[in-house]
């Protein structure tokens, strides 16, 4: 069982995710921010991610991102707002998986990325 980050703002998505992580045999943790998603990073090994592109505010997933790409650990970006996704965020090269997407299909696209990476 691999633990995975889910940094979402929106609370009925998170849950959602956090599930489907769960019925795939995973745990996930949540967090609404960066600063919560960084302290998870921190506190635990995180396997994979999956990162909300838009935070609310004008405020971006980036400083999540820039941790997990520090460390390695591959993520997925999830946005509602194709056009609105930023320029650094274009430029790491992440996966960008369109909401609305049913969570499963979301989940399995990151745990195949972990299962590949070994």
């Amino acid at each position: 069982m691999k633990t995975f980050l889910v940094l979402e703002d929106e609370p009925f998505i998170a849950m959602d995710l956090k599930f489907a992580f769960e019925d795939a045999g995973h745990e996930a943790v949540t967090a609404s921010d960066n600063d919560e998603a960084l302290r998870c990073i921190e506190q635990r090994p995180i396997a994979g991610a999956v990162l909300d592109v838009s935070l609310g505010r004008g405020v971006t997933c980036a400083e999540t991102a820039s941790a997990l790409l520090d460390r390695k650990i591959p993520f997925v970006l999830h946005t509602g707002d194709l056009n609105r996704v930023g320029e650094y965020l274009r430029e790491i090269g992440a996966p960008v998986i369109a909401k609305p997407r049913p969570a499963e299909d979301v989940v399995n696209r990151v745990v195949t990325m972990v299962t590949d990476d070994g």
